[in-house]
């Protein structure tokens, strides 16, 4: 029997728990999930370094024995050759995903149409949990707690102890 891989391509600027809960949930229907952090993405500006977007994740998944995290700089179906995954394993929250992965998935397909694309529906609980907009409540001193795994929390405290570092603190300012 063959080891069925899939990858699960992006940047995780940061991880979310609704990125945990799409690998933990695709971790249990394949025999290993490669975890692609993109390198440098050209479609968006980056917070965190990929060493600390590697290590945010890595620390959420240590309970995962079948989930690996890899740096890669490449397309993303030369990435999934590259570990001889036949499938890619892609998240779904709102209609504006949905436009987003419509487009790639037609891009990917053109270039390599023996590697599938496989949707899983984002928990109820998370469907509304994007990084960007962790990343701007964190920025205004929100708590994260509950959207993102305890290590980027944490950093986030780090950066903006009061908020958003040059913010007004009162509407009289």
């Amino acid at each position: 029997m063959s080891l069925r891989t899939a990858i699960y391509p992006g940047t995780y600027d940061p991880v979310t728990l609704g990125h945990v809960d799409i690998i933990t949930r695709a971790a249990h229907i394949f025999d290993r999930v490669v975890i692609g952090v993109v390198r440098e993405p050209s479609h968006k500006r980056v917070m965190f370094s990929v060493e600390e977007r590697v290590e945010f994740l890595e620390e959420a998944l240590r309970e995962q024995e079948n989930v690996e995290v890899e740096i890669f700089a490449e397309l993303v179906v030369e990435f999934a050759r590259r570990w001889g995954a036949k499938t890619m394993v892609k998240g779904l929250r709102v209609i504006s995903d949905f436009e987003w992965e419509f487009q790639m998935n037609h891009l990917n397909r053109t270039l390599a149409p023996d590697i599938e694309t496989v949707y899983l529906m984002a928990n109820p609980q998370y469907s509304f949990v994007s990084s960007s907009g962790v990343k701007e409540v964190a920025s205004f001193g929100g708590n994260v707690d509950a959207l993102v795994p305890p290590a980027v929390a944490r950093r986030f405290a780090e950066l903006f102890p009061d908020g958003k570092p040059g913010a007004p603190t009162s509407p009289q300012e």
